[in-house]
């Protein structure tokens, strides 16, 4: 319990003891009854069903403090309009867009609107009263789908965070990958040179060889023909 009425743009009652309050609801049991028998309506009943009364703690005691049920007059509204824009300048309220602070004080309006008009007469406010609760609800769905929208925005911006983790990871192995495939490239085709130089020496030493032994076998024939032919002619020779 707070040690102090919170300060609000809606008109409230002088604070009493909140063990007061068993007196009035004394006197109210003795208000005049309809035909049915229950309590006729006072436009104070609806505003106090609509706007409850607040209750404070203040120098160890319990206070309860009701809306006024004063009727406002023309300067009340032009106090009312002044003050809202006093206190939005006071607590930095922004212009636009969500603001808390702004939602605040202009609830505290739309309850004070309330609170003139029921005063007056309770069936416009019982019907403010509808105007107000369906806003709210209207707003806290609108709050709700933001909330939605912000948490799935989240969602979606984690996974795209943790796909572009998990991609660039993916980049690192392909690269990785891709750096071996070349080195086993650079060494096939080094290898595949020397298998070429290799060869090419072999049918080099083998051509060498086979000339050799061709010329080998063309010395031998021509020896042995000229010594065929001095053993068949003598005389020539």
């Amino acid at each position: 319990m707070s040690s102090a009425a919170p300060l609000s743009l809606v008109k409230y009652e002088t604070p009493v003891l909140l063990s007061e309050v068993l007196h009035k609801k004394a006197l109210a049991s003795k208000r005049p009854k309809a035909n049915d028998g229950q309590p006729k309506p006072q436009s104070e009943d609806v505003l106090f069903s609509i706007l409850p009364p607040r209750e404070f703690e203040k120098d160890g005691q319990r206070w309860i403090q009701y809306p006024s049920s004063t009727p406002a007059t023309r300067l009340d509204v032009i106090r009312l309009q002044e003050q809202l824009d006093t206190l939005l300048t006071e607590r930095q309220a922004r212009e636009t867009g969500v603001c808390p602070i702004r939602e605040e004080l202009y609830g505290q309006v739309f309850d004070e609107l309330i609170r003139q008009v029921t005063i007056s007469c309770a069936e416009r406010g019982l019907l403010l009263l509808r105007v107000r609760d369906e806003i709210r609800m209207t707003l806290d769905a609108y709050r709700s789908l933001y909330e939605s929208s912000i948490a799935f925005g989240m969602r979606k911006a984690l996974h795209a965070e943790q796909s572009h983790v998990e991609l660039e990871a993916r980049v690192r192995a392909l690269e990785r990958e891709k750096a071996e495939l070349q080195q086993q490239v650079e060494d096939l085709t080094e290898e595949c040179a020397q298998i070429e130089q290799d060869e090419m020496q072999r049918r080099q030493d083998e051509q060498r060889k086979h000339d050799e032994e061709v010329a080998f076998f063309r010395r031998t024939y021509e020896t042995l023909t000229a010594n065929l032919q001095t053993v068949v002619n003598p005389t020539k020779a």
